[in-house]
């Protein structure tokens, strides 16, 4: 986790392109082959809700160890932390919140990540949950740990990937 928060601390300190119309950053609807650059920091118009999903599609670099996708309340609390490790073909899954993590969870049904191979995840803001898909597959729920939901509004990846679309 001390790596993570290294590159969230990189994150807050540049300024970084992001697809989700921050006022400052590139949409990358404007060229369709641009890929966005990883680290990747952006903002959730209007922050989630029910009902509102985002799609991330890109390719899993040759030698992965791991990458991280996080949706996090600004600087602060992180609704979700979604660590895939390659290593222990694992998806590790937390939030914090006021500082302070939560428990860990771990359990899914299949490992979907392949080096060199594009993927698909999508994560549908639920009532009381995130439903994440892979592939059109269902992987997990990560039931709501922080709220406002609103106050979800910026997205982060990190990690041994090339993001080629954000939606």
């Amino acid at each position: 986790m001390a790596e993570l928060s290294a590159v969230r601390q990189e994150l807050r300190n540049r300024n970084l392109s992001s697809s989700f119309g921050e006022s400052r950053c590139t949409s990358p609807q404007k060229d369709e082959q641009q890929k966005l650059a990883v680290p990747f920091c952006g903002g959730i118009r209007g922050g989630l809700r029910p009902g509102k999903k985002i799609t991330i599609m890109g390719v899993v670099n040759a030698d992965p160890d791991s990458f991280d996708i996080s949706l996090t309340c600004g600087c602060e609390d992180v609704a979700l932390d979604m660590c895939v490790r390659f290593e222990d073909r694992e998806i590790l899954r937390n939030a914090c919140v006021s500082d302070s993590w939560g428990e860990e969870e771990r359990s899914i049904p299949y490992f979907p990540f392949i080096a060199e191979q594009p993927f698909r995840v999508e994560i549908h803001c639920e009532h009381p949950r995130f439903l994440v898909l892979v592939d059109s597959h269902q992987l997990f729920d990560f039931y709501h740990r922080v709220t406002p939901l609103t106050s979800i509004d910026t997205i982060q990846i990190s990690g041994g990937v090339t993001i080629t679309k954000l939606n």
